[in-house]
């Protein structure tokens, strides 16, 4: 086996041949990224661009705070309709404390309003329907809700009405408790949330 190889070896040597440049080659260069990077920055710095970029990404910023996105597929309600909402979970794995002691078991079904009251309702409106703030406020002080926008800019209202607002990001807490209308309102009723959609009239009456 030792000699075949070597023979092999040497028909490939004997094979070898010199083709010649078929092209001009240029050697590989691989320019440093960050240096790259940090010219250009330079460059924008000294031009300007940074800065205006900078003024244009806050005023994006600004702006997305002031008037968030609205809460989609919400609609003014024009029936009204009341439901519950059960907080229960299903625990996936044991809870325990930090010596390891056993809280709750996994498999085992907790509801939330077993240990926590919650004293405020949640009242959900289309911040740009003016009939709609007008008979939440009307309605609800501080202390008795929590006013949350589902639409328009609540920090405007606060500036106006001198009171704090919400706003229902991306639409979780209208999607958890199945709301579609607005104005909702949502309060504890013993062991579960009753959630109820109100008719508003124009001006703020129901």
């Amino acid at each position: 086996m030792f000699g075949v190889t070597i023979a092999l070896m040497g028909a490939m040597r004997s094979e070898a041949r010199d083709y010649g440049q078929a092209a001009q080659s240029f050697p590989v260069i691989e320019p440093d990224l960050l240096a790259t990077i940090e010219a250009r920055l330079k460059r924008a710095e000294a031009t300007g661009e940074l800065a205006r970029t900078n003024a244009m990404f806050a005023k994006r910023v600004e702006a997305k705070v002031r008037r968030p996105t609205p809460v989609a597929g919400l609609s003014p309600a024009s029936v009204a309709r009341a439901w519950e909402y059960d907080p229960s979970v299903r625990l996936e794995r044991d809870i325990r404390d930090q010596k390891g002691n056993l809280i709750a078991a996994a498999g085992q079904t907790l509801n939330p309003l077993d240990f926590v009251a919650v004293k405020q309702a949640l009242v959900f409106v289309d911040g740009d329907d003016a009939g709609q703030v007008a008979w939440a406020t009307g309605r609800y002080d501080d202390r008795a809700a929590k006013i949350i926008f589902v639409g328009g800019s609540p920090i405007e209202e606060m500036t106006r009405r001198k009171r704090r607002f919400y706003f229902d990001q991306e639409g979780k807490l209208t999607s958890r408790f199945g709301i579609e209308h607005t104005p909702a309102v949502v309060r504890q009723d013993g062991r579960v949330m009753r959630v109820t959609e109100h008719v508003v009239k124009p001006g703020g009456a129901s």
